[in-house]
């Protein structure tokens, strides 16, 4: 029988099973961060235990950053705190670190693809959910917690179990102004936040492969909000035309062996999967959320659904804390902030539709729109090709790099009932704020809101 891309991956990267029937699972990248590495490093200095691959892992700061003034002592304490001890790591144990002003420095799942450090075939773990973004690439990429990025820091191998496999195959063609993250959103609000738990899920079928490698990332990075272990896009020349070149892709000799395993990562004809689904893209429409997990989804057309008989309680409150109600529409729904960013959508193809949209036009009087770029690379891309001065002509603030308002961790919050349209990957109570109401949606879809000072359907307003 054949064998699906994930089981190729995984039996290359197996190193022996233990008892019980875990798999010790060999890792060819490890990310770490300031959030999910203190603990991870005083562990291995209480046990006198170095890093074992220091080669093997890349460190940088995100999620505490702020995004101005980032050549200025960090304000916050908790931050600061955790950004120095980043910094101290490093330098203790010889890791390679990105940290603040240095010109590779940016969100752990940007600067990765971005620098052709994530390539197809690995195995990618970091202290953080979203590193199923670089499962895109056609690699076994997935969030550990504490303990396990310790484990990895000091042996490069993970004790894991095998996930079931899920194919998602989405054919047809998309219509204009439906992205990516229109895609992940629908098929979570189908699927639900939980249909994926236990699985790993690879996305197939025509319309995946006609994406950029940007929006593949797009969709990955989403996958753990439907309960997947991660997600994954067998690699194709689109993916190979985007590692090739950049600064740690291989070179020479180097690329053509590389190459040459690359192009065997592929679902076999026969491989078989645990559980199949099939959507047409042309029922994908632009979508925002409504409430309180990236599952309460619809297309900005419908109307808010009512609540299912078995979780009407959760369903309510979710309504409640949003301020809306089953039946109705949000489209023309006053909104306050817009924020564009996060490891979901702020690399520089995202900024250029935004850009793009929003060239000739300016922002609601009454909305705040913040534009954070996802690494120092892509900032002095807008740069350079002026995107910048495109966003303040139009109002927004465009700030520098870092995690910024997807998560209430560092200074650029949403205030309390304020509602935000969000590219991030999250709408959970008090995601970006004690009280903050958040609905996402694609960076088109956020930009159009931004300039109209409510939800429309972008499609209409597409020249």
């Amino acid at each position: 029988m054949g064998k699906t891309l994930f089981d190729k991956i995984w039996d290359a990267h197996v190193v022996t099973q233990v008892q019980g029937g875990m798999k010790v699972l060999y890792i060819d990248r490890h990310f770490i961060h300031e959030v999910t590495s203190p603990q991870a490093f005083d562990g291995l200095e209480q046990r006198n235990i170095p890093v074992f691959r220091t080669q093997k892992t890349i460190a940088t700061a995100d999620h505490n950053v702020p995004t101005i003034n980032q050549h200025l002592p960090i304000a916050e304490p908790l931050s600061r705190f955790q950004v120095d001890k980043l910094t101290e790591n490093c330098d203790k144990f010889g890791v390679n670190l990105y940290g603040l002003g240095h010109q590779y420095q940016g969100i752990v799942h940007v600067i990765g693809p971005e620098l052709g450090i994530t390539q197809p075939g690995m195995t990618i773990v970091c202290g953080d959910s979203h590193t199923s973004t670089h499962g895109a690439f056609g690699c076994i990429a997935f969030g550990i917690g504490t303990s396990q990025v310790e484990q990895v820091l000091a042996t490069q191998c993970l004790l894991q179990t095998r996930p079931k496999r899920m194919r998602i195959t989405i054919d047809g063609k998309l219509q204009a102004g439906v992205l990516s993250k229109d895609i992940i959103l629908y098929i979570i609000s189908k699927l639900s936040a939980s249909g994926g738990t236990g699985y790993f899920v690879e996305y197939a079928g025509s319309a995946i492969s006609s994406l950029s490698m940007e929006a593949r990332m797009t969709i990955c990075n989403m996958s753990i909000e439907m309960g997947a272990r991660g997600g994954l896009i067998a690699p194709d020349d689109i993916t190979f035309d985007y590692v090739k070149g950049r600064l740690f892709a291989p070179q020479g000799a180097d690329w053509d062996f590389k190459l040459a395993y690359w192009k065997t990562l592929y679902s076999d004809p026969d491989a078989k999967f645990d559980q199949e689904y099939y959507f047409d893209a042309d029922d994908i429409a632009p979508m925002v959320t409504y409430g309180t997990n990236p599952g309460m989804g619809i297309k900005v057309t419908d109307q808010i659904p009512q609540p299912e008989e078995a979780n009407q309680v959760t369903f309510n409150k979710a309504l409640n804390y949003m301020g809306v109600e089953s039946g109705e529409s949000l489209m023309g729904k006053t909104i306050e902030y817009v924020f564009i960013g996060s490891c979901t959508n702020s690399r520089i193809e995202d900024l250029r539709m935004v850009a793009e949209y929003v060239k000739g036009k300016q922002k609601a009087p009454h909305v705040s729109a913040m534009i954070v770029p996802g690494s120092k690379q892509v900032e002095m891309q807008v740069k350079a090709e002026g995107l910048d001065e495109i966003f303040k002509a139009a109002g927004f603030e465009f700030r520098e790099p870092g995690c910024s308002a997807c998560l209430g961790m560092n200074e650029d919050k949403i205030p309390k009932g304020a509602y935000c349209v969000s590219t991030s990957n999250r709408n959970f109570e008090g995601r970006q704020g004690p009280g903050a109401r958040t609905i996402l949606a694609s960076p088109l879809t956020a930009a159009a809101a931004a300039i109209a000072g409510k939800i429309v359907d972008v499609r209409s307003h597409l020249n």
